[in-house]
């Protein structure tokens, strides 16, 4: 299993950056996943597991973790799914992926598989490589965003959908955000010791 980062919900949309890396990054820019500093010694590594577990335990004190942490980012995944199905999105999907397809470039459902398209071969890191074909199939796939506003449908059905199961669970997402609240409040405590 490959993670794989974009810059935005949207895809790619910065048109310079899609000519040069394509689907993927700079690997100079990228950020290293080691911590800076010294690593740990034996000793801290062997306590590491029951801190770790004890850390967690001080900062989730007070919060329903099962129900409230992290809610909004729970609901997202649905959120999204119906969002797929808007009339509107889909057929600015249908606009850009004949956009794309018109440049000589394969007929993509939406820019998401164009983005995930196994052709670019990401390495482990989630990077790709930045093949010239990949190159010009990102930057098709940003002018024609650009083009037939793409991104801004985008947008709004995502926002209309957040707004309208916002409004079916304001209570939870209310109770989500006292979660989150209460785990700010204990870090700055923390910080503050």
């Amino acid at each position: 299993m490959v993670a794989t980062a974009v810059a935005t919900d949207y895809g790619v949309l910065d048109l310079d950056a899609a000519r040069r890396w394509g689907y993927g990054w700079d690997p100079a820019a990228a950020v290293s996943p080691q911590p800076k500093g010294r690593r740990m010694t034996n000793a801290e590594y062997a306590d590491f597991p029951a801190c770790n577990a004890e850390a967690d335990e001080r900062l989730m004190r007070g919060i329903d973790v099962k129900r409230d942490w992290l809610y909004a980012s729970r609901r997202a995944v649905e959120v999204d799914e119906v969002v797929k199905r808007d009339p509107r999105l889909r057929a600015a999907w249908r606009v850009w992926s004949r956009c794309v397809a018109e440049q000589g470039f394969t007929r993509y459902p939406d820019p998401v598989a164009a983005y995930s398209d196994t052709a670019w071969r990401r390495g482990s890191d989630g990077n790709t490589r930045h093949a010239p074909q990949e190159r010009a199939t990102a930057a098709a796939d940003v002018t024609c965003k650009r083009h037939h506003h793409t991104a801004e449908v985008w947008h709004d059905a995502r926002a209309r959908g957040q707004s309208a199961d916002i409004a079916r669970h304001r209570d939870r997402y209310a109770a989500s955000l006292e979660a989150l609240r209460t785990y700010r409040a204990t870090i700055a405590e923390v910080l503050r010791k």
